[in-house]
C-alpha cells in the first residue's frame, strides 16, 4: 500500500505536519485488508500515538434519512467560523459487489467540502456492526495527530447495534425526526439511552410545531432513563440543519457538557475506558485469527458444524470440544 520511497517515518512526520495527502494515504493503509499492510499500520499508529488525544470526539447517530450529513455540514460550518480545524469521518454501507462505499456523503456536505480547515473521509463499513467502519478508532487517532481539534464521526444509522459508537467518542448526538412518536413508543431505547444530546432535526416550515411536541415527548421520556454520562442530564433541542437554526445552541450545550465532565474527571475516565475497550477488541480479533489460521482447528470446526446442523450435539458441547483442542 505504501510506495517504496515513502517510509513509515516520513509518513508519520507528514501527518504531524498536517499533510492531508499523507493523512489520506495513512487511513488507506490502516483500512487495507492485505496482511502485509497490517504490520505497517500497527507501526504507524505507534509512531503517532504521542500526538493523539487532544481533540473532542463527537459521534452523530440516527436513523437513515434523519439528516445526519446535512447536520454535520451545518454544525461543522459553524465550528469553522470559530477557527476550529475539523475532521469528518463518515461511514457508508458497503456494496456487496465492489466492497466500496455506495452513498457518497461528501456530496451532502458542500460547504465543508470547500473549506481548507476541514478533512472529510468516507469509509465503507465492510459489514462491520455498530454503524462504524472497522478502523474508525485508528482513523480518529491519525486525524488527531494531523492537528484536527474536532473529530465528527457519522454512523450509518442501523439501530441498537450503534452502541459501539459510544465506546469511541466523548459526546454522542442522536438525531430524531419530528413526529417521532412511533420511535418513542418503541423507545428506540438503545440509542436514546446512550445519547448525551438529542436533536429534533428538520424543525422548520410545517414541521416546526410538530418538532416542538416531539421535543417535549423526548424530554419527558428521558426522566425514565439513566444518563449515560456521570453528572450530566441529556438535553433535547429542536434544530433545522437546512436553515442553520439552533446550531449555536448545540455548540453551547456541548461546551457546557465538556465543562462538567472535565471538572468531574469523567472525561478522562471515559477516555481510559475507551482505550481499554480498543485493547480488548484487538485482543479478541487476534485470538480469533490465531484460532482460525490453525489448520487442525479449522477442520474440527467444519466437522463440528455438521454435528450441529444434524442435532447430534449442542453448540455448548461442540465449543468445549474445540477449546480442549486448542494449544497455545
Amino acid at each position: 500500500m505504501l510506495k517504496s520511497e515513502l517510509t513509515l517515518d516520513s509518513l508519520s512526520k507528514g501527518i504531524i505536519n498536517r499533510d492531508n495527502t499523507l493523512l489520506a494515504k495513512a487511513i488507506t493503509l490502516i483500512e487495507s485488508t492485505k496482511p502485509t499492510d497490517h504490520e505497517k499500520a500497527e507501526q504507524l499508529i505507534n509512531l503517532i500515538l504521542k500526538k493523539t488525544g487532544n481533540s473532542i470526539r463527537i459521534g452523530i447517530t440516527g436513523s437513515p434519512g434523519v439528516g445526519k450529513s446535512t447536520f454535520i455540514d451545518s454544525f461543522g460550518s459553524f465550528l469553522t467560523k470559530l477557527d476550529k480545524r475539523i475532521a469528518v469521518l463518515t461511514v457508508d454501507p458497503t456494496s456487496t459487489i465492489s466492497s466500496g462505499s455506495i452513498l457518497g456523503d461528501k456530496t451532502r456536505m458542500e460547504r465543508l467540502g470547500q473549506n481548507r480547515n476541514v478533512y472529510i473521509r468516507t469509509s465503507p463499513s465492510r459489514g462491520n456492526l455498530g454503524g462504524v467502519a472497522l478502523k474508525t478508532r485508528e482513523a480518529i487517532l491519525l486525524c488527531e495527530a494531523a492537528g484536527y481539534e474536532m473529530i465528527l464521526i457519522e454512523t450509518i444509522g442501523v439501530g441498537q447495534s450503534e452502541i459501539l459508537i459510544r465506546s469511541m467518542v466523548d459526546v454522542l448526538i442522536l438525531l430524531i425526526t419530528p413526529a417521532g412518536g412511533d420511535e418513542l413508543q418503541g423507545m428506540k431505547k438503545g440509542s436514546v439511552e446512550i445519547a448525551d444530546l438529542i436533536l429534533i432535526n428538520k424543525s422548520d416550515g410545517e414541521l416546526e410545531t410538530i418538532a416542538q411536541t416531539t421535543q417535549k415527548n423526548y424530554e419527558n421520556a428521558l426522566h425514565l432513563l439513566n444518563s449515560p454520562t456521570e453528572g450530566w442530564t441529556p438535553k433535547v433541542l429542536s434544530i433545522s440543519s437546512i436553515e442553520d437554526k439552533g446550531i449555536p445552541e448545540v455548540w453551547q450545550s456541548i461546551t457546557e457538557y465538556l465543562k462538567i465532565v472535565k471538572s468531574t474527571g469523567y472525561f478522562d475516565k471515559r477516555r481510559e475506558l475507551q482505550r481499554l475497550d480498543w485493547f480488548h477488541k484487538v485482543l479478541d480479533d487476534e485470538i480469533m485469527k490465531l484460532i482460525l489460521t490453525n489448520t487442525e482447528i479449522r477442520k474440527l470446526i467444519k466437522a463440528t458444524e455438521k454435528q450441529i446442523v444434524n442435532d447430534i450435539e449442542s453448540p455448548y458441547t461442540a465449543v468445549k470440544k474445540i477449546i480442549n483442542k486448542l494449544k497455545f
